[in-house]
């Protein structure tokens, strides 16, 4: 409604509040919440300014449920949904601990590394073709890679164990 007065100043204020059935006096309330912000706007901007120093504080780190537990120890009241509300409005977010969708990324440009036993994982005698296995374990500290090496002999057993220990080739 301000825009349409805004843009049409010759027709006047109130000719067109009254062809819209518009009181005046909600018409100049808007004008005046334009110019100065009701209390709880200014309530959000500085609200807004305490969220966005712990944020800052905590290196970026904390979310919204750390943010309101900080304030709250600081004695700020305010409720966790507002402080969301405030966190969304600025933009901030705090860092998941949620692990990604996997470890290998591999480069489209690179030159494949040659199949050099041609896929054939038979060995003719023991200690001929080593055979590895990665297994990725997720830590605290980030993604672990677990290497097991073997040498795998033509009967199908791994060398160095004992012949009670079944493996997954061997009954």
């Amino acid at each position: 409604m301000t825009a349409l007065v805004d843009a049409h100043p010759h027709l006047g204020v109130e000719p067109v509040l009254r062809e819209l059935s518009i009181p005046s006096s909600t018409y100049y309330r808007w004008r005046q919440a334009e110019k100065e912000p009701c209390e709880r706007r200014r309530q959000d901007a500085e609200l807004t300014g305490k969220i966005r120093q712990v944020h800052a504080d905590s290196g970026g780190i904390y979310g919204s449920p750390r943010v309101h537990a900080v304030l709250r120890r600081e004695g700020v009241h305010v409720g966790r949904k507002r402080v969301e509300r405030l966190m969304r409005q600025a933009g901030l977010a705090g860092i998941s601990p949620r692990r990604g969708k996997g470890f290998t990324r591999r480069d489209p440009d690179a030159d494949l590394a040659p199949d050099l036993v041609q896929r054939d994982f038979t060995a003719a005698v023991p200690n001929r073709l080593w055979v590895t296995d990665l297994t990725m374990i997720a830590t605290l500290e980030g993604p672990c890679g677990s290497p097991r090496s073997a040498t795998r002999s033509p009967a199908g057993s791994w060398p160095g164990k004992p012949p009670h220990v079944r493996t997954p080739t061997s009954s």
